[in-house]
């Protein structure tokens, strides 16, 4: 049986899971968007689908609009003990910072206000041991292991409610196998040994996991003798900067590891989608994980394995779900009061900005446009692929000075191209417009008379088109296009991938329908 990395495409890097009886579920880091840390589930490892956010209400998080694309959510760990799930994770910014944990009996349902741990650093994870205790591990300026008393109660309606209400002393137990940025703990008691996993090298082309393992969880750790267990660094495979991995043991007894790679668009390397989430197999050899399909600790494009759970699934015929499938194409015309899963907004929603109506979505534009680091009428999702077409139906009636809406391809609020209809010289027009870095040009004005118009970006490796239809019957008119290698990470990002949005600024505007195609 075959499979393809990555198993979720565009913006899932950080990957986390747990396995509950023969379901999975996976969470990723999402940083500056809202809402927070979406939350996946599969029964085979390979067909996912998106059930909900677990941050998905204000009174959770806030995030902070001071570094776009390098601030929020990092590295959220996922674990299942006596009936409840736990995410833990770190919000790096904002009055809400620091690490917490949330949790719930139902990961279809709402997940808990948040526990906050009193840790300094970054990417924490749980384990539940097997004689009880509950060990803490994290990272801050080396990696630290520390007990947590977890209390459960039950509140008077039912409710399950859990505090922290002992934490130990912090042992800084182990710094890695010598590489940079040791970082991403997550610690597992398997045969009665503990180990110890992280990432090192940093987040880019030199990335790699580790591991190491001691008979005491406070060390000495012993490095695992064939370090790094999982890296494609000096190869030329098509994945690259793999790392920040995570071991599942699934129902069968076969072990397996998510991690997050990129997909370079060229050489020199650069990328736009992010970093996304990989699987590969694990086999276990004299007490240390050997990964890769052929054990050689590499992520493979496709992978051969008869080991996958759920084998009588037929991989070849299309995945069928109730809930958003990610990575397919879909069409949303806007008239539930519900958002579509797929869609999120940069930092904490102001909602006088979105107005859902049975003739569509109103977006209120508010005085902040695309390169405003602020709040801004702004819904947009995951780029996912390299090659799609988008088409968004919107109209203005009215366009006061400055005003404007659209459909862009966005990176960060200094790295974006965008299709807008607008004034130029108080007349009704579309723009092409892009902008990096401090680098900001209208390259094309079209006279446009009409108040609505279908608006059509299709994308490529190599590049992104912008064009416009009368109707959905007539073919597009090309306004201008902008080369993909300008909204990548190694131009001006940080770490998350591209996004595909809608917006407005300092006008209304009612978009009437969204189609997403993939090619």
């Amino acid at each position: 049986m075959k499979y393809t990395n990555p198993i979720l495409s565009g913006f899932h890097p950080d990957p986390s899971i747990c396995c509950v009886g023969d379901d999975f579920y996976l969470v990723t880091s999402s940083f500056e968007y809202f809402p927070g840390l979406p939350l996946f589930h599969s029964t085979d490892l390979v067909h996912w689908e998106q059930i909900g956010h677990i941050l998905d209400r204000n009174s959770q998080v806030t995030l902070s609009d001071e570094a776009p694309n390098c601030l929020g959510i990092y590295a959220p760990t996922i674990r299942y003990h006596e009936g409840i799930y736990y995410c833990i994770v770190t919000n790096v910014s904002g009055p809400k910072g620091g690490n917490f944990f949330v949790y719930t009996t139902d990961p279809y349902g709402a997940w808990s206000e948040p526990v906050t741990l009193p840790f300094d650093g970054i990417d924490p994870s749980l384990l539940f041991d097997d004689d009880g205790k509950i060990y803490y591990s994290g990272t801050n300026n080396g990696i630290f292991i520390t007990e947590l008393t977890l209390t459960k109660s039950t509140s008077a309606d039912g409710r399950v409610q859990i505090s922290c209400d002992h934490v130990g002393k912090q042992v800084y137990v182990w710094n890695g196998s010598g590489g940079s940025n040791p970082e991403g703990p997550h610690l597992y008691r398997i045969d009665g040994m503990y180990y110890l996993m992280i990432a090192e090298g940093g987040t880019e082309y030199c990335h790699m996991t580790t591991i190491a393992r001691s008979r005491s969880v406070y060390g000495p750790y012993e490095n695992c003798p064939h370090n790094p267990v999982l890296t494609n660094r000096s190869t030329a495979l098509p994945i690259k900067a793999v790392g920040h991995a995570d071991l599942i043991e699934d129902q069968n007894g076969n072990w397996w590891a998510v991690c997050l790679g990129i997909r370079p668009l060229g050489y020199p390397f650069r990328h736009n989608l992010g970093r996304e989430t990989m699987l590969v197999p694990v086999t276990w050899k004299q007490g240390w994980p050997i990964m890769g399909m052929n054990g050689d600790g590499h992520v493979d494009a496709e992978i051969e394995t008869s080991l996958l759970p759920c084998t009588e699934t037929d991989f070849s015929a299309p995945f069928q779900s109730k809930h958003y499938i990610p990575g397919s194409s879909f069409t949303d015309t806007f008239d539930t009061a519900a958002m579509h899963l797929s869609w999120n907004t940069i930092y904490n929603p102001d909602d006088t900005l979105y107005e859902f109506t049975k003739n569509g979505l109103i977006l209120h534009g508010n005085e902040n446009d695309l390169s405003s680091s602020s709040v801004k009428s702004l819904l947009c999702r995951r780029q996912e692929h390299f090659d799609f077409t988008v088409r968004l139906t919107i109209s203005m009636e009215i366009i006061p000075e400055n005003g404007e809406a659209g459909l862009a391809i966005y990176m960060n609020n200094r790295h974006h191209y965008e299709i807008a209809m607008t004034l130029v010289n108080q007349k009704r027009c579309l723009i092409l417009r892009r902008r990096i870095g401090k680098l900001s040009a209208v390259e094309n004005i079209i006279a446009y008379d009409d108040t609505s118009v279908i608006l059509q970006l299709t994308g490529s490796r190599e590049e992104y088109t912008f064009s416009y239809r009368l109707s959905e019957q007539a073919p597009p008119v090309t306004i201008g296009s902008g080369e993909t290698q300008y909204l990548t990470t190694e131009a001006g990002g940080c770490f998350t991938g591209n996004y595909i949005a809608i917006y407005a600024a300092n006008a209304d505007a009612v978009c009437k329908e969204f189609i997403y195609d993939v090619e």
